[in-house]
């Protein structure tokens, strides 16, 4: 634990069921802007998920313009498209109403709205200079913690993806609305869900900033998904299971924002970028070798995880820490989420290519609990094929 430590999260955060169909009344309240731009995908808007949302902001005097072009893993161009749109609108206020793709391209609209930066200017941690447009942001999916995070994670080029992180992208205002979760399919629910899990495991057992708070929210955040991830993979209208996993998949946000994350998803981006995998899927496959690799440094820490999602026993750490993989491992096999690479069709012959891009992603891999090396993410490519 680091003696001394910062802890940034959004401004607030409120959580209603039901509440994004009142969001005009609740954005009349919070803010004085009116020239809204909405952040979110072509499906979103054509099946009518945010309809509520949308009337209830326009009743309330908003004056909206709705960008509906993200995709996932999103290019620049779709950044650079949002914010184009954004201008034309004269807007004064975005709302990242949408998954974390979504999200993250609704934070850096909001930056480059205001800022004299370009996009490339970004890239890296703290590059953002300067203040934005008040930020609002409304998930539909219990998973990436987007809402909660000062992270955006763009796919550069053809394959790669870079990140940007800056205090700057902390959304003013979060609301949870655990009912805009209740359509999703199962996979998309056992994906996401793990991709939250992701991130709890790995704020908690990070190397460099791990703390106090973190912990707290990486602890509580795996004791809800745990307890109810499966309950909502198979009841998707069930109001407990998916409050639990939406809150938990913002503790988890709220962890990782301030304790990175490390191997899991260093290993995971390659996939995402080069196959077009949905990010919670690509962690998910990839955790279970991840989670063996980092044993010999972070066993004390699965065992205290193990007292979380399994309950306290007398066992010792060793046993404790094999107890936690393995209920991990079975909470993935039993959500049904696709296990191993081949079952997504990944050419066995691109792991030594996968493994070499996933040693350039040296801001995760500083804080693996265990140094690796490109033959070590070989060989969990290799295990986890």
């Amino acid at each position: 634990m680091n003696t001394a430590f910062s802890f940034e999260t959004p401004g607030a955060m409120m959580v209603e069921w039901g509440g994004a169909a009142r969001l005009g009344a609740l954005m009349q309240e919070w803010f004085a802007a009116r020239r809204l731009l909405v952040v979110t995908d072509a499906f979103l808007h054509r099946t009518g998920v945010l309809d509520a949302s949308l009337t209830s902001l326009k009743a309330s005097g908003f004056a909206v313009t709705v960008f509906d072009a993200v995709v996932a893993d999103p290019p620049e161009h779709v950044v650079q498209d949002c914010v184009a749109q954004g201008r034309a609108a004269g807007a004064d206020i975005v709302l990242g109403l949408g998954g974390g793709s979504s999200m993250d391209v609704a934070k850096l609209a909001a930056v480059l709205l205001r800022s004299g930066q370009g996009l490339g200017d970004l890239y890296g941690i703290d590059r953002v200079t300067g203040s934005r447009l008040p930020l609002v942001q409304v998930p539909t999916t219990a998973g990436t913690g987007s809402e909660a995070t000062n992270i955006a994670i763009l796919t550069t080029g053809a394959q790669t993806k870079m990140g940007i992180v800056a205090r700057q992208l902390y959304a003013d205002r979060v609301l949870l609305d655990a009912q805009l979760t209740t359509g999703l399919p199962r996979d998309q629910t056992a994906a996401t869900g793990i991709d939250a899990m992701v991130h709890a495991i790995e704020a908690y057992t990070g190397r460099l900033r791990k703390n106090p708070l973190s912990d707290m929210m990486a602890r509580e955040a795996l004791r809800l998904m745990g307890a109810h991830l499966l309950t909502a993979c198979t009841d998707g209208s069930n109001r407990p299971a998916r409050e639990a996993m939406l809150i938990g998949s913002n503790l988890a946000g709220q962890a990782f924002s301030n304790s990175p994350v490390a191997a899991v998803h260093a290993l995971a981006y390659p996939l995402g970028g080069h196959y077009h995998l949905p990010h919670g899927l690509t962690n998910a496959l990839m955790l279970g070798p991840v989670l063996r690799f980092n044993m010999s440094a972070a066993a004390a820490h699965y065992a205290e995880l193990a007292d979380i999602v399994l309950g306290p026993s007398g066992r010792d750490v060793a046993a404790r820490a094999e107890a936690f993989v393995k209920a991990i491992q079975d909470l993935m096999n039993r959500s049904g989420a696709p296990l191993r690479l081949r079952d997504v069709d990944i050419p066995q012959a691109d792991l030594p290519m996968l493994a070499r891009e996933a040693m350039q992603q040296s801001r995760l891999l500083v804080n693996n609990p265990v140094q690796m090396t490109e033959a070590d993410a070989l060989r969990l490519y290799s295990q986890a094929y």
